[in-house]
């Protein structure tokens, strides 16, 4: 038995699960200040034999299993939790943690049980309150100094978009100028309220594109997996496969680009990629 932990900026995921992905219990834990929330989590996990707990964290966070930091929250814009430590919380427990970020954890749950099974070159993007992106490269989920921010590369900034971007640090970034503040910032209502208006659509698709030539030229993946709130609206798909051709220009001829319809997909597990992810994340801390 793993534990597992998908943890938010609005709620934290629970679960407890196996080997094989099957999750025998899971819960939702509205996301506090951590002496609120992390009581909550460890007396979910209380009375269970688990053998480990995966923890896929929103971040910044320190990924180097050698470092003293392991697992502690840098930056956060959310700020009772800059400095907190995922290691520390659970030393007392005895239970061993493994931690990524929140996007490399929806990454690997894509990688062994969904869309991208089979492959040992993805990326995973979760375009929604925020962008995020995870990068899983000749098998193994890319660190680095810290981790991937591919969400906050910059962007030409469309001609006619007036409205300034969404992200405080840098506006005309990927998250800035497509997620789904951004959205809001620029038409003053909710994405879901704005289905019909085609115009939006064409123009998110424009800057997912952009976005995505540049990952392709960068990572080369194999296969570029698409999740998050702002992903529910399915016309986006065509849209951004072939704003991605044309964006591409010719310059790379692939087999996978080929079968663009195969190549960029939408996410498979149904919003349980994070925590599937979180709960195979745990084997590597035995």
């Amino acid at each position: 038995m793993y534990g597992a932990i998908e943890a938010g900026g609005t709620k934290m995921v629970v679960a407890l699960g196996d080997d094989n992905g099957q999750l025998f219990k899971k819960d939702r834990i509205p996301t506090g200040t951590p002496s609120d929330t992390i009581p909550k989590i460890l007396e979910f996990f209380e009375g269970n034999d688990i053998e480990a707990i995966g923890i896929g964290a929103f971040g910044p966070v320190c990924l180097d299993k050698n470092g003293s930091d392991y697992g502690r929250i840098g930056k956060s814009p959310k700020l009772p939790w800059v400095g907190f430590s995922w290691k520390e919380a659970f030393e007392k427990t005895g239970i061993p943690v493994a931690v990524d970020t929140d996007v490399n954890a929806a990454c690997l749950g894509e990688v062994i049980y969904g869309n991208g099974k089979g492959l040992g070159d993805v990326i995973y993007i979760t375009i929604g309150t925020g962008i995020g992106v995870g990068v899983y490269c000749e098998g193994n989920l890319l660190h680095g100094m810290l981790h991937p921010e591919a969400g906050h590369i910059l962007l030409p900034v469309r001609e006619g978009d007036v409205t300034e971007g969404s992200c405080p640090y840098h506006k005309n970034c990927f998250e800035g100028l497509a997620s789904g503040p951004a959205i809001k910032i620029r038409y003053g209502r909710e994405a879901f309220e704005l289905i019909d208006r085609d115009e939006v659509w064409e123009l998110e698709a424009d800057y997912i594109s952009k976005a995505l030539m540049q990952y392709i030229c960068c990572y080369s993946p194999k296969r570029i997996i698409l999740g998050g709130g702002v992903m529910n609206v399915e016309k986006l798909f065509p849209m951004i496969r072939r704003k991605t051709l044309e964006y591409l220009n010719g310059y790379l001829d692939t087999a996978e680009l080929g079968d663009i319809d195969n190549y960029i997909v939408p996410a498979l597990l149904d919003g349980e990629q994070g925590i599937k992810g979180a709960l195979f994340l745990a084997r590597s801390a035995r």
